[in-house]
Parts: C-alpha cells; sequence; structure tokens
C-alpha cells in the first residue's frame, strides 16, 4: 500500500497562535507543515513573509514546505531558504528561467517543488522532471483557501504518474486546493502521494486534528 504523507496548510490555522496550532499538528501525525507565502501581485492575497517561518522554525523538526506564490520569485527564494524552509516550490510563470530557479534551490541544499495552476499543462515542467523533488498540482486556482475542488485536475495527475513512471522519475506529487475526505481517494488512486489540506484538518469533526490527518492517511 502506498504511503501517504499529509502537509497541513496553516492558511487555515488560527494566526495568533500559530506554534500552538504547528505543535498540534505535529502530535496529529502530520508530516510536514505547509507554509502559503502570496504576495498579492502573482495571487490577489497577502500571507507571510520569511520572518513568520523564521520564528516558527524552532517549534517545529517537521520539514517546512513552502509554496511561493509570488513574483518575480528567483531573487525571493534565498530568503525563504535562509528562513528555514526545507522545500521550496515554486510556478514556472514566475520565474524568467525555471531550470535556473530550480538549480538555485538546489544549491542550497533545499528540494525544488514546480507548482502547475490549473490552467498550467504538464509540458511547461516535463523536461525538468529529473530535476525536481515535487510536483504540487493545484486543484484551485491559488489565492485563498477554502475552495472548492476541481474535479478536472485528476486527470492531470494520472498523465503525472504515467510519465513518472514510464521514465522510472522520483519525485513526489503532492495535490493542494479544497482537498477533503470526499475527493481524496480520487487524486491518491491517480497518484498522488502528498496531499495539502487546510480546512479539513482544522475544521472538520469539530477541529479535532489527529483524527482528521488519520482518516486522510487511510483513506
Amino acid at each position: 500500500m502506498k504511503k501517504i504523507k499529509i502537509s497541513p496548510s496553516i492558511l487555515s490555522a488560527d494566526f495568533s497562535k500559530l506554534s500552538s496550532e504547528i505543535k498540534k499538528l505535529e502530535e496529529g501525525g502530520a508530516d510536514m507543515i505547509h507554509v502559503d507565502v502570496m504576495d498579492g501581485h502573482f495571487v490577489p492575497n497577502l500571507t507571510i513573509g520569511p520572518p513568520v517561518i523564521k520564528s516558527l522554525r524552532s517549534h517545529t523538526n517537521l520539514p517546512f514546505d513552502v509554496h511561493l506564490m509570488i513574483s518575480p520569485v528567483h531573487k525571493y527564494i534565498k530568503n525563504f531558504s535562509d528562513a528555514g524552509a526545507d522545500i521550496i516550490t515554486i510556478h514556472p510563470e514566475a520565474t524568467d528561467n525555471l531550470i535556473d530557479s530550480i538549480n538555485h534551490i538546489k544549491n542550497l541544499k533545499k528540494k525544488a517543488g514546480v507548482s502547475l495552476n490549473p490552467n498550467t499543462k504538464i509540458s511547461a515542467v516535463e523536461k525538468y522532471l529529473d530535476k525536481i523533488d515535487l510536483i504540487l498540482i493545484m486543484s484551485v486556482y491559488p489565492g485563498f483557501g477554502g475552495q472548492k475542488f476541481i474535479p478536472e485536475v485528476v486527470s492531470k495527475i494520472k498523465m503525472l504518474s504515467e510519465i513518472k513512471k514510464n521514465k522510472n522519475l522520483n519525485f513526489d506529487i503532492e495535490v493542494d486546493g479544497g482537498i477533503n475526505f470526499e475527493n481524496s481517494k480520487s487524486v491518491i488512486e491517480a497518484g498522488a502521494n502528498i496531499l495539502v489540506s487546510g480546512t479539513t484538518i482544522f475544521k472538520e469533526n469539530s477541529g479535532d486534528i489527529k483524527k482528521n490527518i488519520e482518516t486522510l492517511k487511510s483513506i
């Protein structure tokens, strides 16, 4: 049976007590912490930057899975690396030279991820898949938490999984956007092995984080 990892999005956490929320996620069985960084330019929302990540770093040993929705992204990669990011995921549309940005992340000894929006084709990254540690498939248009899952992305996950298998590649397939107990089975069956979830983990079952993480892992 494929091991499914859960990367809870702190976008749905209580920002007045982030350190204790992260502790709950760690105790609840989270595999990593998903940090959504938005600049109000590449996406229509503003969230957090390197100082917040740096301040949280000492509160957990879990990897920080940092999704940069900022443009231009290249010049900020080192700031997030220095702040404590373990995985740095960028969008092809946010850099003038995708492979340069991937190599920059790798040279900083971090895992490199590339995110594909619902309308971004796999061809945007296909020739670099052997250099990438993680592909993040967005199942909503990025910018805000709590959006409804776009079911059409399941075919993209299947296609990416087939390419991975046929070329004997070793990257993770992560899915983010509207993931819940009902649709998670379809993305796992399609080939995803990391689920990002915010609202479901923090709000379902009266906020029982441990139960919600265990449920997502067992689907």
